[in-house]
């Protein structure tokens, strides 16, 4: 492969003209902005592992119980595999685009465009849940600060709840316009913390267990660590679909590859940090909190309905006394705030990539002049997020709890077709040592099968109503309705920008297997 720089000049805000590499572009974003360990922490703080913790723990053991860490591990399997093949497309196409340009390449337009709307909508999806966590742990801190519950009971307020929620939207989308930079200096800080209270309270809640000092606890056993002991099947799948909700976002790390330093490898070897630094803190935090409490429904139990939807927030004063547990509550809002910032990364960089390559309107191809980021797309998503978490709220709670049980089969969507794009894409070379076989053909391929087997396991059971808040439509669960009509939604959308820009859909923009833009290190 020839090495390419088609990153426009300092200055340059427009998109370029088409290149004679296939169609793979630069677009003018700040190069050399983020390095190894600052890519990392935004993978990391993407998933937002501390909020991931609190709101899934006890949901997880409710499902399978003890093998809760099993379950922890079978889902950081596929997503493994996935980040396998993104590590190998990314190498041979270091673009902002990511999962749009790579199944572009590999499939052609159409499925391209349907793989970057998943990405995209399941962004906006996230995006609202995430703010709207933050706020409420916003008002949850400010009253134990404060020491008064009138002050918690603000978040009951929809018009405080909403405001307070589009405030944080606002400021997060102002750091994310201002560039990697800003972004960077801000995650250190909101990544640190939570993992440093992450880690106190693991030791400490070892320390409980030790003590014996819950009645419910359990002494460790390795069974726990056997998916094979699952009671039944359609609980192992339901754990593992929300084990693979808690890795989601990791890929955000490979959307800032054109500004990362070593564009075509240190995206694919931050992801893998970010992995190992997630299954690490949820196997130890499971681990402990099983430990302590056990996995029940009585007391203190992880599987308590009454707690089970937050579980820091019950046990932080028993773990941590409190004093100490008020910073639990600090490294959830932390957690939720960064994910909220650094979650708009990915969708921008997606709309940025699509409207470059004449997939959605040229107006969100532009990059701004200073700050080197795609600020209209940052706006836009930003604007949307806000809307949908608006209009969502005020119609009816039950169809936003439904909107985010749907996020689970968006993920898998696009995910395992970027994984089947990795294997198809580097066919012709699968054979020519072992190291290609395993990771850009047999890995990608297996973590396919995996996340197409829980898509279609999930898209089952959306269809009883009984699944998420037990709401239906003409009889059909209202989670099947609203995932399946989003990507309906994608594919009229799709045949709307058909009309606006044939050349793309002829494949004449983004040409299908052609040699790749590679960025020298």
């Amino acid at each position: 492969m020839t090495q390419l720089d088609a990153r426009p000049q300092a200055g340059d805000t427009v998109r370029g003209t088409t290149p004679a590499d296939g169609g793979v572009r630069g677009k003018g974003l700040g190069g050399n902005s983020v390095g190894l360990m600052g890519s990392a922490v935004i993978g990391v703080s993407t998933v937002a592992p501390v909020y991931c913790l609190t709101s899934t723990l006890g949901s997880t053991a409710g499902e399978v119980g003890v093998q809760m860490p099993a379950v922890f591990l079978a889902g950081f399997l596929p997503m493994l595999l996935v980040a396998f093949a993104y590590r190998e497309l990314n190498r041979a196409m270091p673009d902002c685009g990511t999962s749009f340009t790579w199944t572009v390449k590999a499939f052609g337009p159409r499925v391209g465009w349907m793989c970057g709307w998943g990405l995209v909508i399941a962004t906006i999806i996230v995006l609202s849940n995430l703010a709207g966590v933050a706020t409420s742990y916003f008002w949850l801190l400010a009253g134990e600060i404060t020491g008064s519950g009138s002050v918690a009971a603000l978040d009951d307020s929809k018009p405080v709840h909403i405001l307070t929620c589009l405030v944080l939207i606002a400021v997060a989308t102002a750091i994310s316009y201002r560039g990697m930079t800003a972004t960077k200096g801000i995650q250190y800080a909101l990544v640190g913390l939570q993992l440093v209270v992450l880690a106190v309270f693991v030791v400490m809640a070892f320390q409980k267990a030790g003590s014996g000092a819950f009645e419910t606890g359990m002494d460790f056993s390795w069974s726990w660590m056997n998916p094979f002991a699952v009671q039944s099947f359609a609980a192992f799948t339901a754990g593992l679909s929300l084990s693979i909700f808690m890795y989601w976002g990791w890929d955000a790390c490979m959307t800032t590859n054109e500004e990362t330093v070593g564009s075509a490898k240190t995206p694919g070897r931050a992801a893998l940090i970010a992995m190992v630094v997630l299954v690490g803190s949820y196997l130890a935090t499971g681990i402990a909190a099983q430990m302590m409490v056990g996995s029940g429904e009585a007391g203190l139990g992880l599987a308590n309905p009454e707690t089970s939807d937050n579980v820091f927030a019950a046990l932080a004063g028993p773990v941590m006394g409190p004093g100490l547990g008020i910073l639990l509550f600090v490294a959830v809002l932390a957690s939720a705030a960064a994910s909220l910032q650094t979650t708009f990364i990915p969708v921008a960089r997606t709309v940025l990539a699509m409207a470059s390559y004449e997939a959605l309107p040229g107006s969100y191809a532009t990059v701004h002049p200073r700050f080197k980021t795609p600020g209209r797309a940052t706006v836009t998503a930003g604007v949307a997020t806000g809307t949908f978490y608006t209009v969502m709220t005020l119609v009816s709670e039950n169809v936003l709890v439904d909107t985010i049980y749907a996020l689970g089969l968006m993920i898998c969507f696009y995910y395992s077709i970027t994984a089947f794009a990795c294997a198809w894409y580097f066919r012709r070379e699968l054979f020519r040592s072992a190291r290609d076989l395993v990771y850009k053909g047999l890995c990608p391929v297996l973590g396919g099968i995996l996340l197409t087997a829980v898509f279609g396991k999930t898209l089952y059971d959306m269809w009883d109503p009984a699944y998420g808040s037990g709401s239906s439509v003409l009889g059909v669960g209202s989670v099947f309705v609203i995932a399946v009509g989003l990507l309906l939604l994608g594919g009229v959308l799709m045949v709307v920008m058909q009309r606006r820009s044939p050349a793309f859909f002829r494949g004449e923009v983004l040409t299908r297997q052609t040699p790749a833009l590679v960025v020298a290190d």
